[in-house]
């Protein structure tokens, strides 16, 4: 059998491949490879990374497709603008999309982590291909690790670090963008530091923790702190899709040239190429983030050896033991309905309550009413939220109110401007003689543009109507 390379590090089952004996970081040399789901992963990541660049330039509504204006309280999802009032159908949003991944790991696995995960893609498609591009393939970058600190080291090391933190800074300040949006961004560019200290240090924060993760803690986050990673054995069974080792056609292992061996030939290609130094053969693994880069490799060898593909590929744990695979099975189903359930809940409280206006009526500090010879009078305070970038015009009154009922106060229209309050008294009126004891008023509440419609029920109230009958 044929050994790992020089100085890289045989996996087992014992301990983490990127933590030496002694507690330090094991730094992993993982080799380039091609193939059709490291084409598919690039593309993937290509796409991701640019909606996260230009997301904060698509306005919908006249807002960023999303924006999360801490300063004013207003954030903006897809032209849903909601205020702190609102941020309870957060919760829905959350336990919606945290089932529906548990349905995606139930199914699929670590698929996630291997393909969507900011951090993989930011890491494996920006960070490692500039380390390519400057140090060179794995063996290269062994070799240079190894070497003294002459001026073509220490000159290779400046400019990929350099590289490093401009990378870091700029997904910083994209990262700032999403809270403060792109104009002010680059106004604050244009100042000095201190003008706007906060936002500096918030950008100056995040680029360092990007950099130190990104240049040196790498696969260690993965590992050691991603919580999604220690879900997955709980989260995943037999009928899970995994990236797992065809044991029975593989083993033995042995030379091409063996007729007795089986269709591995332990060249290790499938563990030089792991960002997190396992060997897939030993079975499935916490460290494994399922980035299908051992498939790649692997069926290039067995294109070159001229035998059949897929010795590891996407497979279930019972597809891989010759047994046939379900698909529907109870904590599937457990969770995809608690997901649905989210997602329902979340869409119908967006529709109707994430609205581009909000309507607060509170009645007055102060007596429940107030009565005089010809009127009974309740008093309230009425506050006007308008979440839009853009003025809008409020029409206040009374929908089907008893005979008799007046609202005023606000009488002509109410102009509040963009992504502004405004507080107004409002005073409901009847005369005695049309006064029959409390009730139920519905405050209708009309906002231009976009026709939206806010209703508010109140209760009327008064003196009571046997008394106040008898007194009269």
């Amino acid at each position: 059998m044929s050994d790992l390379p020089h100085k890289v590090k045989r996996p087992n089952l014992d301990s983490v491949t990127s933590i030496n004996d002694d507690g330090s970081h094991h730094i992993l040399h993982p080799a380039d490879v091609k193939g059709r789901f490291t084409f598919a992963r690039r593309v993937v990541a290509g796409l991701m990374i640019a909606l996260y660049v230009v997301m904060p330039w698509i306005p919908i509504n006249g807002a960023p497709a999303l924006f999360f204006d801490v300063e004013m309280r207003r954030f903006h999802v897809f032209g849903i603008t909601m205020v702190t009032q609102d941020m309870w159908v957060l919760f829905f949003a959350i336990s919606g999309l945290g089932f529906l991944l548990f349905v995606i790991t139930a199914v699929l696995g670590r698929i996630w982590c291997g393909w969507a995960c900011p951090y993989t893609v930011f890491l494996d498609h920006i960070f490692r291909r500039i380390e390519r591009w400057i140090d060179g393939d794995a063996p290269a970058r062994r070799k240079l690790a190894a070497a003294p600190n002459d001026s073509k080291k220490v000159g290779k090391r400046i400019l990929k670090h350099s590289l490093y933190i401009l990378c870091s800074a700029m997904i910083a300040h994209v990262f700032l963008s999403y809270f403060i949006s792109i104009p002010r961004l680059y106004t604050f560019m244009r100042q000095g530091p201190l003008d706007h200290a906060t936002s500096f240090g918030v950008v100056t924060f995040l680029t360092g923790v990007l950099y130190f993760c990104f240049a040196h803690f790498r696969e260690q986050f993965c590992i050691l702190m991603c919580p999604y990673g220690r879900l997955q054995s709980a989260l995943t069974d037999d009928d899970t899709m995994i990236i797992g080792y065809d044991e029975k056609r593989g083993e033995p292992r042995g030379k091409a040239s063996d007729p007795a061996a089986g269709a591995c030939i332990d060249c290790n290609r499938c563990v030089t190429v792991c960002p997190t130094g396992i060997d897939i053969r030993d079975g499935l693994q916490l460290e494994c983030i399922g980035c299908a880069a051992c498939i790649d490799a692997c069926d290039d060898i067995m294109l070159k050896l001229k035998r059949p593909s897929g010795l590891v590929r996407y497979d279930s744990s019972r597809g891989l033991a010759g047994e046939k695979r379900r698909i529907f099975r109870p904590r599937l189903l457990a969770y995809g309905f608690l997901g649905l359930l989210g997602i329902i809940a979340l869409g119908f409280t967006a529709l109707n309550r994430a609205k581009p206006m909000n309507a607060n009526l509170t009645r007055m500090r102060g007596p429940s009413f107030y009565q005089d010879p010809t009127l009974v009078r309740n008093h309230f305070q009425l506050r006007l939220f308008n979440k839009r970038n853009q003025p809008m015009t409020f029409k206040v009154s009374l929908e089907n109110p008893p005979p008799g009922y007046v609202v005023t106060g606000v009488d002509e229209d109410l102009k509040v401007p963009a992504a502004k309050e405004l507080a107004r008294p409002l005073i409901v009126i009847v005369k005695n003689e049309s006064y029959h004891g409390p009730v139920a008023l519905t405050l209708k509440v009309e906002g231009q543009p976009g026709n939206s419609v806010v209703r508010q029920q109140v209760e009327f109230l008064g003196p009571n109507p046997h008394l106040f009958q008898q007194s009269k």
